[in-house]
């Protein structure tokens, strides 16, 4: 059997992700991404026989690429603020970076098509993060509340401040970021 063509690969992902972005996770179809990719719909079945092997292939993709990016540069040693201040800088910089690979990971997340891999690779990575949270809530850094509520206050602030970075509402210089970050964690300290 012969190798796939990592370009078409690539332009399978890139293509599947911007459909996503701006139309959604539904009204995109294998036809629809191959045009978009350059390829014709035959070839693209040749690589996923179908939509949902296609979704489930890039989500676990993009998480696993997206979750590398997050923890770049984390210190296990550092203090909890020190630590999510770098994630939270990480996870800002990837939305922005590559905003149309994170509304195809929430959309997929949301889905009927998530898989019970994906989703046990999801709380896999997630791990990494709730134990941090955790960990602060334990040393009395974090607020001793059920962890989903710090999360949602942590995911929606950095989708929040990259809305106003990508609309131009507010300047993508150092201080409107480190803004965003005590904003989020004035909300989450104890």
């Amino acid at each position: 059997m012969k190798p796939k063509d990592e370009k078409k690969l690539a332009a399978i992902a890139l293509a599947a992700y911007r459909l996503v972005a701006s139309r959604g996770l539904s009204a995109v179809t294998l036809a629809d991404i191959a045009r978009e990719a350059g390829i014709a719909t035959s070839t693209l079945y040749v690589y996923y026989a179908a939509k949902e092997e296609l979704l489930n292939a890039l989500y676990e993709q993009a998480k696993t690429a997206a979750f590398g990016r997050y923890v770049e540069h984390d210190d296990g040693a550092a203090p909890v603020r020190a630590r999510l201040r770098r994630i939270w800088l990480n996870m800002l910089e990837n939305r922005l970076r590559h905003h149309a690979e994170t509304v195809f990971i929430e959309q997929y997340y949301h889905s009927s098509f998530m898989s019970a891999a994906n989703r046990a690779l999801s709380a896999r990575l997630a791990g990494h993060f709730t134990a941090l949270l955790e960990s602060g809530q334990r040393a009395e850094v974090l607020k001793p509340v059920a962890l989903p509520f710090l999360l949602a206050l942590i995911l929606g602030s950095i989708k929040e401040t990259a809305a106003l970075l990508m609309a131009g509402a507010v300047p993508d210089d150092e201080a409107s970021r480190a803004t965003g970050f005590q904003l989020c964690w004035d909300a989450i300290k104890a």
